[in-house]
């Protein structure tokens, strides 16, 4: 398998992207008419599976609590004795960068105003209680579910890497336990792998083909130009470049000091809108749009409408796909997470993934949805009108009503491009530790083909974004949510299982001088 000068495993390399170019190819020729299939495909498993994705979120959450607070939430993955890799700060931001990315910019602007023109419970559209409903969706969106999501597949990886030092970070290698070695070895272990892959570089694309219009609206603003192919393009190379050169650098020289330069800028940046624009108002909003969150959380968390009364409402469809669209990246988030844990304990690792990007994404949406709650109130920017029509048109028309509006845009684009830099390489990163043939529990993954993997994913995205495709990718990616959560459940057992195995709680522990 690890043969001299091979990089990559072909065998599931090969097949993923086989898959993604065949699906990639027909959806961008009929992208009206596979659009539509897909949807119609996806409004079906939301009328019957929305039940289960909502539960199946909060059952993630419970599992989180539970693994954190036994006796498995000791388990040091790695040796006992040994310090975690970074300090909390480097630690947090990682995952914080990782977790929220570009997309946190995009819906803390906008967010809110798509709830507030169609809210829930038979509110009245555009009314104060619809504006509350709107900002505290927008938090509730980036909050436990989502983050317990991302990280729960994280132990079983974690351990089968740094503690039993399993050389391949792998879905397969941490099932083992549970289907045995011919399974692992076999066409099983390999079609789970595929899945992962296949997820996981069509996920890529779109957030790639995604996060460019957060950059090229407000760019265009500012040069007063049009939209156009070759604006997307020169951003792209731009991200391309900033990405491939930090996944290149590893995570000590590249994603861990990008990320947590990040996390000063957009300090400072939510800091200038504090100061420059209506602080008071933000902070009075901020407060309570959380103390709206906190008294409907149990709602927001169990919704489905069943009753229909008042017709179905825009959160009813999107927290499913937002679900959906999270167990897509699932397996990405936890093998990453899984990575930069060595010395962590299970409850540091799952705490952390659970509160820090919790918390960030809320101080955000506050921020940035109360600038836009603000202008709105005060007739200076119409933002539901134009969000109806082109919601990432709001982003600039909201943020050049600050003063100095062009050092403003300015900042808005290096910090959005940063968040998707963080992202992606972490993607990059993941990927090719995932294919690749080195040892995963001693080694960093091969920097050529870091490399490789960026360039695939920047090709698979520049196509689609050229052609149109990236619509019906987009919910396609909320489709392959379902084998991915299967999965997940799986990763779940198979990690108590290995545990359970090893007394891990007992041999594996920090002793209580430590």
């Amino acid at each position: 398998m690890n043969k001299k000068g091979r990089l990559i495993d072909y065998k599931i390399f090969a097949p993923s992207l086989l898959i993604v170019i065949a699906i990639c190819v027909p959806f961008s020729m009929y992208e009206s008419e596979s659009l539509a299939l897909l949807n119609n495909i996806f409004d079906q498993i939301v009328h019957a599976f929305s039940w289960g994705y909502i539960w199946y979120a909060v059952i993630l959450v419970a599992a989180g609590l539970y693994l954190s607070f036994s006796k498995y939430g000791d388990v040091v993955l790695g040796n006992p004795t040994e310090k975690p890799r970074f300090n909390l700060f480097e630690y947090a931001s990682i995952l914080i960068a990782m977790g929220l990315g570009s997309t946190i910019m995009r819906t803390g602007m906008v967010q809110w105003a798509k709830v507030a023109e169609d809210p829930p419970f038979g509110v009245e559209p555009a009314s104060a209680e619809a504006l509350l409903w709107g900002n505290s969706y927008s938090m509730f969106m980036w909050s436990f579910q989502v983050f317990a999501i991302f990280v729960m597949a994280a132990p079983a990886m974690g351990y089968i890497l740094h503690v039993r030092k399993k050389p391949l970070m792998r879905i397969s290698e941490a099932c083992r336990t549970i289907f045995g070695d011919a399974f692992t070895d076999g066409i099983g272990g390999k079609i789970l792998d595929i899945i992962f892959l296949v997820s996981i570089l069509t996920g890529a694309a779109v957030t790639l083909g995604l996060g460019a219009p957060i950059v090229t609206y407000n760019i265009a603003e500012i040069f007063n130009m049009e939209q156009s192919f070759g604006l997307t393009l020169f951003v792209t190379i731009v991200w391309v470049c900033l990405f491939s050169i930090s996944a290149y650098l590893g995570i000590e020289k590249g994603i861990k000091r990008l990320s947590t330069f990040n996390m000063y800028l957009a300090g400072a940046f939510a800091f200038f809108i504090m100061l420059a624009g209506p602080g008071i108002f933000i902070l009075n909003y901020f407060t309570d749009s959380v103390g709206f969150l906190f008294s409907n959380y149990i709602n927001m968390s169990l919704y489905t409408n069943s009753l229909g009364m008042g017709g179905e409402t825009y959160i009813e469809s999107q927290t499913v796909f937002w679900f959906a669209y999270s167990a897509t990246w699932a397996m990405l988030h936890s093998v990453f997470a899984a990575k930069i844990s060595r010395g962590r304990t299970i409850r540091e690792m799952i705490l952390t993934y659970l509160l820090a990007p919790t918390m960030i994404s809320w101080v955000a949406t506050g921020v940035l949805g109360g600038l836009g709650v603000d202008r709105f109130l005060n007739g200076t920017v119409p933002v539901l009108d134009i969000v109806s029509e082109d919601a990432m048109a709001a982003i600039p028309a909201i943020l050049t009503t600050l003063p100095f509006s062009t050092i403003v845009l300015v900042a808005f684009i290096v910090v959005a491009m940063i968040f998707l830099t963080t992202t992606l390489d972490s993607t990059t990163y993941t990927i090719a530790s995932y294919t690749g043939t080195k040892n995963m529990s001693e080694e960093e993954p091969s920097k050529i083909l870091r490399i490789i993997v960026a360039a695939v994913i920047t090709v698979i995205s520049l196509i689609l974004m050229r052609i149109g495709g990236l619509a019906p990718l987009e919910v396609l990616s909320g489709i392959m949510g379902l084998p991915i959560i299967i999965i997940q459940f799986l990763m779940l057992y198979a990690a108590k299982k290995m545990m359970d195995e090893d007394k891990a709680w007992i041999t594996n522990v920090r002793k209580k001088s430590e």
